[in-house]
């Protein structure tokens, strides 16, 4: 078993270093020749086609790695790594807003289930693997072994971590992301340069944000599935994105910058060191959604981390606190919100940001967590435990 972690965090790691170095050349010709994001409705229906000819069972993405670890039922085909891969470097260069994290965990998942039919695992060995692949794709693609880790014991179930699989989750994330550094591939590092003494005023400034971050999480999630909901009603799944890609370029050329596309790195770094205006989270957000709804591929997560930090940056105008800490709080706050897993988050917190932070991270992780509703970015996740009486009680609060 631990020569198969072993492997399996190798390999993940090698593929996550193959992706990172693609999609930065992807960026860096997007915004070299800009002209190319006109294409972006080609793009898509190209991304559309391949999915509905050869990708029909492993369209899901990450709620299909989720549905097979709550029930274990078929292998994931091997062929959604490079569908993911090829579909995710389409939409970056061609003017796309999304991330990156889905597309690593879903490589990290398919890649890891074949060792399910190469040693012919059983249902309880398959699901210990699994959660090893997403594990290791997340560790590696973010830098963050712990958060990996935690990640993928933490996702398919709101509220319940799976604990039999936390010696493999932790040694296959470290592995993969070792192997990742291995290959010289480096990973965007961020500063809070003031961090305040923590005191009973902070902790309640903290709350306070905390429940913004959640709101704005819910949201996030709330427009996913509205607009999801309206491509789905294109009965030809190729035409989705082919529409959506000609609305996508309508808005980048009324906006007259790339400024909000593709992961927005550059946005979430400066988050840190100026204040931020009051719409550059809502465009993103919209933006987000509306390429992930209409069929493009990535994931939600980095541009989560741009919507928090920017969220967070701009709050700074109404909450006493540093605008570099509330915009780390808002990068990992809002994710946690969106995607349900809080001690992911503050331990992607920590890794990123120091311990100084570690108390204001924690304490509006949680908080997002709380009131960010059930459901989430993902959903095929189920919940194991409700996150407050509330939420349990009244429906509509879900």
């Amino acid at each position: 078993m631990a020569t198969d972690l072993c492997n399996i965090g190798g390999i993940i790691g090698s593929a996550s270093a193959l992706f990172l170095e693609t999609l930065n050349w992807a960026t860096n010709y997007r915004e070299q020749h800009v002209w190319i994001i006109a294409f972006l409705p080609t793009a898509g229906i190209i991304i559309g086609l391949a999915y509905h000819y050869w990708g029909a069972k492993v369209v899901k993405g990450n709620n299909l790695l989720i549905e097979e670890l709550q029930s274990p039922k078929n292998v994931i085909p091997l062929i959604m790594a490079p569908l993911i891969f090829a579909g995710t470097i389409i939409t970056h260069l061609f003017g796309g807003s999304a991330g990156r994290e889905g597309t690593a965990v879903q490589i990290g998942g398919a890649f890891a289930d074949q060792f399910t039919k190469l040693f012919k695992l059983k249902a309880r060995d398959r699901k210990v693997i699994l959660i090893c692949g997403i594990s290791a794709g997340f560790a590696s693609v973010f830098g963050t072994p712990l958060a990996g880790a935690v990640f993928g014991l933490e996702v398919f179930v709101i509220g319940s971590l799976t604990y039999s699989s936390i010696l493999p989750s932790f040694i296959t994330a470290i592995i993969a992301n070792y192997a990742c550094n291995v290959w010289g591939v480096s990973h965007t590092h961020y500063s809070i340069a003031t961090v305040p003494e923590v005191d009973s005023i902070n902790l309640l400034l903290s709350l306070g944000a905390g429940i913004l971050f959640g709101l704005t999480a819910r949201s996030f999630s709330a427009l996913t599935h509205v607009l999801s909901s309206l491509f789905a009603k294109i009965k030809y799944p190729p035409l989705r994105p082919f529409i959506g890609g000609i609305i996508l370029v309508v808005i980048i050329y009324l906006i007259g910058n790339t400024r909000y596309i593709g992961l927005g790195i550059p946005v979430i770094s400066e988050s840190f060191i100026k204040q931020e205006t009051y719409y550059t989270f809502v465009i993103k957000l919209f933006l987000t959604t509306l390429t992930l709804s209409a069929g493009f591929k990535g994931g939600e997560v980095t541009p989560l981390f741009f919507i928090g930090a920017t969220l967070g940056s701009f709050l700074s105008l109404f909450i006493p606190l540093p605008f570099g800490l509330l915009a780390g709080m808002g990068f990992v706050a809002v994710f946690a919100g969106a995607a349900n897993t809080p001690l992911a988050c503050i331990f992607m917190g920590i890794e990123l940001f120091g311990t100084a932070s570690g108390i204001y991270i924690a304490l509006a992780c949680v908080t997002a967590y709380l009131f960010s509703g059930h459901t989430g970015i993902y959903r095929s996740q189920t919940v194991g435990a409700p996150k407050h009486l509330l939420l349990k009680r009244y429906q509509f609060l879900r």
